[in-house]
């Protein structure tokens, strides 16, 4: 079965490594139709959103862009940052006003380098709101793209 929302940070870390993490926080808020990323640009941070929803949608050549997932309290937007070479692969904007939690990557960065199990549980929840998101990106663009019947089996 697919989950239908991302593993919330309160779910996937350990409440040692939700503290530590907590400790690097920063409350912000963003106003309705802000972009908070765009695909290609340098992937530098993340956010926990506590209010308010962000939609991730992705550039289609020719069309407007597709968008691929909202995301709600407690979910994770960004997960580029962990990866090289920390690009992001979508764009994401707010669709209401949102308050949310930041956090610096390097810092984050830094602090799974020097305790490899918060960096291995880090690394598992984020690879957990990856694969979702790949999911729910090839589901939209079939939804939106496919031929009718394209993905029937006879």
């Amino acid at each position: 079965m697919i989950a239908t929302t991302t593993p919330s940070m309160l779910r996937a870390l350990p409440a040692e490594h939700r503290q530590r993490l907590m400790r690097v926080a920063r409350e912000v808020s963003f106003a309705q139709g802000t972009r908070l990323f765009e695909e290609g640009g340098r992937a530098d941070r993340f956010w926990i959103i506590r209010t308010g929803t962000v939609e991730l949608d992705m550039h289609v050549p020719g069309r407007r862009a597709a968008v691929i997932e909202a995301l709600r309290h407690n979910e994770l937007v960004g997960w580029s940052w962990l990866f090289t070479p920390h690009a992001w692969h979508l764009g994401a904007e707010a669709v209401t006003p949102v308050r949310a939690y930041e956090f610096d990557a390097t810092a984050v960065r830094s602090m799974c380098q020097e305790d490899p199990a918060m960096g291995h549980a880090v690394t598992q929840w984020v690879g957990e709101v990856l694969a979702h998101r790949l999911r729910s990106a090839r589901t939209q663009l079939l939804d939106l793209y496919a031929p009718y019947g394209a993905g029937s089996r006879v």
